[in-house]
């Protein structure tokens, strides 16, 4: 399983041993993302983070389409959590995720290759839903 986890070193966060950073667009706004890529970061997630900033966020990404469950173990904070399908569009959400939800697993409802972890509300606030496409960093 996975732990959900998210932010970015340049936020002077824990984990300075981040894979890459980029920017991505979703809902109209710019966001700065960490990419997950490999097993061990993606398992790692925003575990054991305080927070993360309004305009952040975190980007898992997998080597194919699939079915990932992500829970709130060692979360801080709740997020909201959407999956993404190869081609940019938004398949399934899950907002408000609160950290006492724990062990609960959450997933899509159909297969995603991406999934994207972000501050609590920004999905409402920005009015982003399923359905939606985003603008994926280049070179994933």
């Amino acid at each position: 399983m996975l732990g959900i986890a998210a932010t970015f070193a340049f936020l002077a966060l824990p984990h300075a041993d981040v894979s890459s950073v980029s920017t991505m667009s979703i809902g109209g706004t710019t966001i700065h993302i960490e990419i997950e890529k490999t097993p061990a970061e993606r398992e790692r997630g925003l575990s054991g983070r305080t927070s993360l900033g309004s305009d952040a966020g975190m980007l898992f990404v997998f080597p194919q389409d699939g079915y990932y469950r992500f829970w709130m173990k060692d979360m801080g904070f709740p997020i909201d959590m959407a999956w993404i399908s190869e081609t940019g569009t938004i398949i399934d959400i899950h907002d408000r995720v609160a950290p006492d939800t724990y062990p609960k697993t959450f997933t899509s409802r159909a297969p995603a290759r991406y999934v994207l972890e972000l501050s609590t509300g920004f999905l409402e606030n920005h009015g982003v839903k399923v359905g939606d496409t985003v603008s994926l960093p280049h070179g994933l």
